[in-house]
């Protein structure tokens, strides 16, 4: 099968075209043919600086699965082949990515293809889905009436989580670096934005809560400023966020007794914590495209396997509005 193949860690270049084995899907787990994946900052991340968590060398990156059963394992009982299926479930240690025609993944991690969602749409969402999902449903619990701030509403996961948060009833803000982002983070559902480059956090703090605070605030976009979210959390409030890397002061969370939640969705796949529950999280993620409630935003350029390089220079420039596709198979490409 034709893949994307790494046989070093370093810059897009790495990624050479090669012809390896298919896979042969062992107990629990489906063969897929691909369809399309999408490009994450985590896969640029594993392209770069490798181990611990990156495949062994050579191998193929890419986490999102969209396509279609092609052969099912032992103990497989939920899917059939021919089944349209997508999910989060490879590129990491241990297993085979998505960067390729085929992909052996566990069928836990894996949830039917929203019917209301083209393919392209459908690979769009799986990491940035179950991100988001972990922070504001699982983590934060976001009820109706939560006034919630999300940092990086225009983002990946940021404009997902802006979805989740209204689909649970709750009074989204976002904050933005520009006035195109700001119409974006609206479109997806944000009741109010902020221009975090104009407004200070005590000045919209003020402003859209009466100096209150946010019930829920969540750091979606991997930078390395949690103050600010604990200067935006109300007294008890939740903070989320999905970096951590970095030495930071948590004295304001003592001062306000703050929950601080850290979201890395990939712990699961990387340890083998509840694995179905990703697959759960994707399959009620579908009930919720299907009611008009979820749908990612996807950048406007196209790109194939063989522009697996040109796809990840384009994210890590920033250039990106909306997830990147790799359409894979014709279901995508003629899209």
């Amino acid at each position: 099968m034709h893949v994307q193949l790494i046989r070093e860690f370093g810059t897009p270049d790495v990624f050479e075209a090669a012809e390896i084995d298919t896979p042969t899907p062992g107990p629990g787990q489906l063969l897929v043919r691909q369809v399309a994946s999408s490009v994450n900052p985590v896969d640029t991340k594993l392209r770069t600086a490798g181990p611990p968590i990156a495949p062994a060398l050579p191998g193929v990156l890419g986490c999102d699965v969209a396509g279609i059963v092609e052969a099912v394992g032992d103990g497989v009982t939920r899917f059939t082949e021919g089944d349209a299926v997508y999910g989060c479930a490879g590129g990491l240690r241990g297993r085979g990515g998505a960067y390729g025609e085929y992909i052996a993944v566990d069928a836990e991690l894996m949830a039917t293809k929203p019917d209301t969602l083209d393919w392209r749409e459908t690979a769009a969402l799986p990491l940035v889905t179950i991100t988001a999902w972990e922070a504001m449903i699982d983590r934060c619990r976001v009820a109706p009436g939560d006034h919630v701030l999300i940092h990086g509403g225009a983002g990946g996961v940021g404009h997902i989580a802006i979805q989740l948060a209204k689909s649970q009833g709750a009074r989204v803000a976002a904050t933005v670096s520009s006035a195109a982002k700001a119409d974006i983070a609206r479109r997806m559902g944000a009741d109010e934005t902020i221009n975090y480059r104009e407004e200070a956090v005590a000045d919209y703090v003020e402003r859209l809560t009466g100096g209150r605070g946010f019930d829920v605030v969540f750091d979606a976009t991997g930078g390395s400023d949690i103050a600010t979210s604990f200067a935006g959390a109300r007294v008890n409030g939740q903070v989320a966020t999905i970096v951590s890397q970095y030495e930071a002061d948590l004295t304001p969370m003592h001062g306000k007794s703050l929950t601080l939640h850290v979201i890395f969705m990939l712990t699961s796949m990387l340890n083998g914590t509840h694995p179905q529950h990703h697959g759960e999280i994707l399959a009620k993620a579908a009930g919720l495209a299907a009611a008009g409630q979820l749908k990612p935003l996807l950048d406007e350029r196209r790109f194939n396997l063989d522009d697996i390089a040109a796809a990840h220079s384009h994210l890590e420039a920033g250039a990106a509005i909306g997830k990147i596709v790799i359409d894979i198979g014709d279901e995508a490409r003629n899209a």
